[in-house]
């Protein structure tokens, strides 16, 4: 069990029934009143975002989030519904196959390479998301050359990686460039030497 003030940014908590995610908290006074930890929860099922506040004498149960490794197969267009199919299986068993929606998976798909392993988060048994590290290091395959012309405001350009994700670089970027990318929020961070 977790006290109110515990509550905080990257823990995971069990609310009306549903684990979620703890996007953002803030612990004040309003005026001579009990304090009270305003958050931003995540629902890592629906991916749906919402605010509550936990009041001082409030107890929260922390989920239990478990994880293992999976690794990425492919992805194949589900013609019946219009959407992608991502097909993952379990480290060490490429038999036993399974697909997880893009809206289980997130933005964190965009930056998985074909037959890498990736840490699944699980709870109760069933795959609620991907564990990304911060940065990851991607090759670019495609990128105009750089024209010169109006720099003044940095100029930038969009570049292709090799999962096939856009992203936006400045200029000076080439094809072939290893490049560190935020995957949280899908930002370049720089060049890796």
């Amino acid at each position: 069990m977790l006290e109110y003030n515990e509550v905080r940014e990257r823990k995971y908590i069990v609310f009306n029934g549903e684990p979620h995610e703890v996007i953002s908290s803030h612990v004040f006074r309003k005026q001579q009143r009990k304090p009270v930890n305003q958050t931003k929860l995540r629902n890592l099922l629906s991916g749906k975002v919402v605010e509550n506040s936990f009041h001082h004498t409030d107890k929260v149960v922390e989920a239990d989030i478990s994880k293992k490794k999976i690794q990425y197969l492919f992805q194949k267009n589900n013609r019946q519904k219009n959407t992608p199919e991502y097909w993952f299986c379990e480290e060490g068993k490429p038999q036993e196959r399974f697909s997880l929606s893009e809206s289980t998976l997130g933005n964190a798909i965009k930056f998985i390479k074909t037959n890498s392993l990736v840490t699944a988060k699980l709870f109760d048994e069933t795959i609620i998301g991907l564990d990304m590290p911060i940065k990851i290091d991607l090759k670019v395959t495609e990128a105009v050359p750089a024209v010169a012309g109006n720099t003044s405001q940095g100029a930038t350009k969009q570049v292709t990686l090799e999962t096939g994700t856009t992203v936006t670089v400045p200029l000076f970027i080439k094809e072939g460039e290893v490049l560190s990318i935020n995957t949280d929020t899908g930002e370049y961070v720089g060049r890796v030497n």
